[in-house]
């Protein structure tokens, strides 16, 4: 049969193709975020750069606790009653610090929050991505990250900065 092409065998799609075919809709095999999606991208990213800009501006605390105040809020109920810093005690001086580009004194004031300031700029930039271009690699990453393997961790984390915070909090206005 000259001039006839030959076709392979049908086989149904698997994996990855079975998406693009149309068979399968898995999260990988669509090409592009959707509209919500790319919006709700959009609000994470402005909301992420709010916090930023935010800690940027402010003068951090040289007590490593306090800082919020220059943002109109009170005194640390804890630091006021018992002397002794909550669990989000240092996190704005922390975050302030690192916006401020003094990477050690973010550490000392508060070692969660100065990885968590890394982490928000970085998720900042992974956000905008999607936003722009609707890629689904931020996506696909928030997807990872919101598990219980990687969330107790990240809570034994906190737990052991506040503990650190505790132990090297000299007293003070907070």
């Amino acid at each position: 049969m000259l001039g006839q092409a030959t076709h392979p065998p049908l086989v149904p799609p698997t994996g990855i193709t079975a998406g693009l075919t149309g068979r399968r809709r898995s999260v990988a095999a669509r090409a592009r975020a959707t509209i919500g999606e790319r919006i709700a991208a959009a609000a994470v990213a402005a909301m992420i750069l709010a916090v930023l800009v935010t800690a940027a501006s402010l003068r951090p605390s040289p007590t490593g606790v306090g800082t919020h105040r220059q943002l109109g809020m009170s005194v640390c109920g804890w630091i006021a009653t018992i002397d002794r810093p909550c669990p989000t005690c240092g996190m704005t001086t922390a975050f302030s610090c690192a916006a401020n580009r003094r990477p050690l004194d973010s550490l000392r004031a508060q070692p969660f929050a100065a990885v968590a300031a890394v982490v928000a700029a970085a998720a900042f930039w992974g956000a905008a991505h999607v936003a722009v271009f609707g890629s689904r690699l931020g996506l696909l990453a928030g997807r990872l990250v919101l598990r219980p393997r990687v969330l107790w961790p990240v809570g034994v984390a906190w737990a052991t900065s506040w503990v650190y915070k505790v132990v090297s909090y000299a007293g003070g206005a907070g």
